[in-house]
């Protein structure tokens, strides 16, 4: 086959079947390659979809994405069709897609998107949180320091944010961003999203740690309200003096920093810097 090749990035339900267009019907019929995260789900889907896909399927996973971008640009070299499509969502948003992408716009071939379902926005349009603005963060890290710091610098962040967690990671997850931000910080829990069980729990984030350390299960995106500026800003100068009056009477000064920052509703990690910037 000669001529010029195409990638399409293909959405993915999230959920339902039933949210997927006509055109990724198309698509999956018509291709030459279909690159998928989980080829067995690709099959099911296919199946639901009563679609049948003449074209060659191969994985395209985390573990082989950058010998398989290699082997697929050569495809695209050839004049061929490939769809890339994930286990749900939007390829390169956190799944496989992007070295793909980058090496077929290095190689001048064309490469387009089919929309589809996403758990970022759909999480973001129920959250009840500003959407005017906002970004994603993806995974917080799973390490407790890389995490503290990543969160740290997203403090002073005024857009929405809107974060992907393991069920088994959620809480401490949670914990962490209560820390950083705030417990009293506005968020939401969104779990399971277009599915049978779908829940969207809200509240500030202390709350939601606490409620998620009883276990939960599913697919979890997070959304969280962005720093609001000069709302109410409490003087940090007066907090660090009350951290200091406390630790002369006695108190422990991890637990008066806590304590002070629980109280005024700051992150407990920038009253942290502060006090220990002051004593050097």
């Amino acid at each position: 086959m000669t001529g010029e090749g195409r990638l399409v990035l293909a959405g993915a339900p999230i959920g339902q079947a039933g949210d997927v267009s006509p055109r990724l019907r198309e698509v999956l019929a018509d291709a030459d390659v279909v690159a998928a995260e989980d080829t067995r789900r690709l099959r099911r889907l296919a199946t639901e979809l009563g679609v049948e896909i003449s074209g060659r399927v191969v994985s395209y996973y985390d573990q082989n994405e950058a010998g398989r971008a290699q082997e697929l640009v050569e495809a695209l070299r050839q004049g061929r069709t490939v769809v890339v499509i994930t286990d749900a969502g939007m390829p390169g948003v956190s799944d496989p897609g992007y070295r793909l992408t980058h090496l077929a716009v290095e190689a001048g071939i064309t490469v387009t998107a089919l929309p589809g379902p996403s758990a970022v926005t759909t999480a973001l349009a129920v959250s009840g949180l500003a959407s005017d603005r906002f970004c994603f963060e993806g995974f917080p890290p799973r390490k407790t320091g890389d995490r503290a710091r990543r969160l740290s610098a997203l403090a002073a962040e005024e857009r929405t944010m809107v974060f992907f967690e393991a069920p088994h990671r959620l809480a401490e997850s949670l914990g962490a961003m209560a820390e950083a931000f705030g417990a009293d910080r506005p968020a939401a829990v969104c779990r399971e999203l277009t599915k049978t069980y779908e829940e969207v729990r809200r509240g500030g984030l202390g709350e939601l740690a606490e409620w998620a350390a009883g276990g939960v299960k599913g697919e979890i995106t997070v959304v969280v309200a962005g720093r609001v500026p000069g709302a109410g800003e409490p003087d940090m100068d007066e907090l660090v003096a009350e951290v200091d009056r406390r630790v002369a009477e006695g108190e422990q000064r991890k637990i008066a920093i806590a304590d002070v920052a629980k109280g005024a509703g700051v992150p407990r990690r920038e009253l942290y810097d502060l006090v220990h910037k002051r004593i050097g």
